[in-house]
């Protein structure tokens, strides 16, 4: 008998997010605009194809002249990057007995921007024998990690099952939850800790979602509203129980859209108005649920914070390039791709014959 040789694997794990323009220009944002039109935005409202340049470019045009009047420069891609790079570093680092038996090559990709999601996993689709993607953001829903997933299925088809693997349902890890806390309040500036003339509150910023269609019935798309109410509600506690906290109250503060029909309620707009009639002294925002800040929590929340006028108030970036971060996500990843290992292996086993 012949022993089989067993080459040795390559995998490929891709960092993957929204994304936003870095460079500026009307140019760069209508390409971006209209994808997010064409992959989000048609899944909750009816759009002709002949609208959607229309109202992408509209909204580029106006997300333009804000940015440019505010002198604001998203941050989100260069983050995106600072993760992938901590990501890789803490795999190589890892000692991991996978690495003895597999290269890992750890890329940037993303949704509405180059280099995009969909065409990286058709480049990697015979270079690889397998992928693991990874969507920077706690909570899933068809918005969210839901694009990654389809753009598998688009790609790959019958084969995703045994060459790729989508990370998902982060908010519900307890490590995480820890890291957040720890972060958190190893972040808070002296004048939030030393406030001793009021209460102090904590708004959890995170994405809204649809709760009711334009016709008042439940969405017909996975919106991951139960996954937000969860998260919100473990995070609320551990931090209300955690022997560092100096918070009176945990209050969630959603982004929503105006599109679509009725959307979750307990606004950032609403914690903060709730904040001030109750006398608080001082508020805290931290987006909890993005990985990366971008523009819809470092300039339209941080804004809205700003204004509210609060004695003291401080706004947390999101845990970004966090090192105990990159050390989690590295070990989530790492079982991901050993998991996918061991399924091909399986697969090899069966279809081998000596």
């Amino acid at each position: 008998m012949v022993d089989r040789i067993v080459s040795r694997k390559k995998f490929a794990v891709i960092v993957t997010t929204y994304g936003e323009v870095e460079k500026l220009t009307v140019r760069n944002l209508w390409p971006s605009s209209r994808r997010i039109l064409k992959v989000v935005t048609r899944q909750i409202v009816k759009i002709p194809t002949a609208m959607i340049y229309f109202i992408a470019d509209y909204r580029s045009t106006k997300h333009y002249i804000n940015w440019k009047l505010n002198r604001y420069s998203s941050s989100l891609a260069a983050i995106n990057r600072a993760q992938k790079n901590i990501l890789a570093r803490s795999i190589a680092e890892s000692r991991n007995p996978l690495l003895e038996q597999a290269d890992i090559d750890v890329v940037d990709a993303y949704y509405f921007v180059p280099p995009y999601l969909d065409d990286m996993l058709e480049q990697f689709e015979h270079t690889y024998d397998g992928v693991v993607v990874v969507p920077m953001i706690p909570v899933e829903s068809s918005f969210s990690c839901g694009i990654a997933c389809q753009m598998v299925i688009d790609v790959y088809s019958d084969s995703a099952f045994a060459k790729v693997k989508t990370l998902s349902k982060f908010w519900s890890d307890e490590r995480l939850h820890q890291i957040y806390i720890d972060y958190l309040f190893g972040q808070l500036s002296a004048a939030v800790r030393s406030q001793k003339n009021g209460k102090i509150g904590l708004v959890l910023v995170i994405h809204g979602t649809l709760v009711k269609d334009r016709a008042g019935n439940p969405p017909k798309v996975f919106t991951g509203l139960e996954e937000t109410i969860k998260f919100f509600e473990v995070m609320k506690r551990k931090i209300l129980a955690d022997p560092q906290n100096i918070f009176s109250d945990v209050r969630q503060g959603c982004i929503n859209h105006s599109t679509g029909g009725d959307w979750t309620s307990d606004t950032i707009e609403k914690a903060l108005m709730d904040y001030k009639e109750e006398g608080y002294a001082g508020v805290v925002m931290f987006p909890y649920g993005f990985f990366a800040d971008n523009s819809e929590t470092e300039y339209d929340s941080f804004k809205k914070l700003d204004a509210a006028s609060f004695p003291v108030s401080q706004y947390v970036r999101c845990i970004n390039d966090s090192l105990p971060f990159g050390h989690w996500l590295a070990d989530k990843v790492l079982d991901e791709l050993q998991a996918l290992n061991n399924l091909q292996k399986a697969f090899d086993s069966l279809e081998y014959k000596p």
